[in-house]
């Protein structure tokens, strides 16, 4: 099996620093990805780190023709094993000076430098080693063992593309879905009518009575409980106007069962009462609260 395995590295390695040199090299998406990137914080200039990420890529081309072509010199697993440590250093680095941004390791995907990109990285330092030390080839091994062969492929190409944040909406986001529709959504009502107060909130900011209420609310959720088969949501705002403004509690009142699995829209009671003396306040009395002007959108 280790011989297997050795074998077939540089075809594997091959394959990976193929897919990514190309993608840098060929896609379009390069130069927009280049500004949210790392190396564009490093580099101080978009168009600096887009020549940058081609010339990666190409580089990683040239490597994995060699790694097809001559597998049995040890230039290309050499080559590899230095640009998986230069990775590494490039990946330490941009988790410190910029933790926010991606690696642009495929220039194909944006999401902050993870585990992912640091393991996927090893991979290439590991690999290109084995292979240099190994100094073999890997048609004997397909032709050889082709089941093992197949099959070992077939894991390094999911190990693969587990590391890769930018193929996640190619089977992680289906899986999630898929484990939503078996398991149910979180917010969804349980076997024992426990509703989370989260899925109350989503009910409520959702119904007529909170849409007659937002221009007083100015809060989040404050505190809730539950009276009498009653949800209780708390929350604080603001009623009267500029010199007359006084603060008030906005307080709700649901059905406690109630969730998004029930059907119906849930019945929802509002009062009013005035922070400061406890007296309810009365509904006529709130139509004085001036509305919150709507920002305009940008662009």
């Amino acid at each position: 099996m280790l011989s297997l395995t050795t074998g077939l590295a540089p075809l594997v390695l091959a394959g990976l620093l193929g897919w990514t040199g190309a993608v840098k090299v060929f896609s379009r998406g390069t130069a927009q990805q280049a500004p949210k990137t790392a190396l564009a914080r490093m580099l101080r200039s978009s168009e600096r780190a887009t020549t940058v990420l081609r010339a990666t890529g190409a580089g990683e081309l040239l490597i994995a023709a060699g790694l097809l072509v001559v597998p049995a010199n040890p230039v290309p697993g050499a080559a590899a094993a230095v640009l998986g440590a230069g990775f590494l250093g490039y990946l330490g680095y941009g988790r410190v000076v910029a933790p926010e941004s991606s690696c642009g390791c495929s220039a194909s995907e944006d999401t902050p430098i993870t585990w992912r990109a640091f393991a996927r990285a090893t991979v290439v330092l590991i690999g290109g080693a084995t292979v240099a030390v190994a100094q073999g080839t890997w048609w004997p091994a397909v032709s050889e063992r082709p089941a093992g062969a197949l099959v070992l492929l077939a894991g390094a190409a999911t190990v693969l593309v587990a590391l890769s944040a930018d193929l996640d909406r190619w089977w992680l986001l289906p899986l999630r879905r898929t484990r939503l529709r078996v398991f149910g959504h979180p917010l969804l009502g349980t076997a024992t009518d426990q509703v989370p107060v989260a899925a109350s909130v989503e009910l409520l900011e959702n119904s007529l009575a909170w849409q007659a209420a937002a221009p007083v609310v100015r809060s989040a959720l404050l505190d809730h409980w539950e009276d009498d088969g009653w949800r209780i949501l708390q929350y604080s705002g603001v009623y009267g106007d500029r010199e007359n403004a006084r603060p008030v509690a906005v307080v709700f009142a649901l059905d406690a069962t109630a969730g998004r699995d029930t059907g119906d829209d849930p019945i929802v009671r509002v009062s009013y009462v005035d922070a400061d003396s406890g007296a309810a306040v009365a509904v006529d009395e709130l139509r004085a609260a001036p509305s919150r002007r709507i920002l305009p959108m940008a662009g």
